[in-house]
């Protein structure tokens, strides 16, 4: 089970392992509140591309197609976060934005739905 959660909302059981998939640690949060498992801070969308798309939705198809392609190239990102996933029952992908619809976090999740075998659901 793969699924969304803003990583400032507490932690649950029902989270499994927590992955934060920002390029930047959120701001205002210490690591120990956080509840962090994994920090994949590569597998975020490249500093260009965040500032391009500056969590505007009227971007979000361009910002999904291009951080899309950012993941095409880094395959062993990607295999390593599908590992993650394989070890673990749950998983639970964080992000810091306050946007729920439109961040990284989201793309990234429909990029493995798209390729992936394993069950997911939006929000915890």
């Amino acid at each position: 089970m793969l699924k969304l959660k803003r990583i400032y909302e507490a932690p649950a059981d029902s989270d499994g392992y927590r992955v934060l998939v920002d390029h930047l640690w959120p701001r205002g949060l210490s690591k120990e509140k956080a509840h962090v498992d994994l920090w994949m801070k590569e597998i975020g969308p490249s500093d260009r591309l965040r500032k391009w798309f500056g969590h505007d939705p009227k971007r979000w198809s361009g910002f999904r197609e291009r951080y899309w392609k950012e993941l095409k190239s880094q395959p062993e990102l990607v295999s390593q976060l599908k590992q993650v996933l394989k070890e673990h029952r749950s998983m639970t992908l964080l992000f810091g934005a306050k946007d729920e619809e439109h961040n990284q976090a989201v793309a990234l999740w429909d990029f493995l739905q798209k390729r992936g075998r394993a069950t997911f659901r939006a929000h915890s």
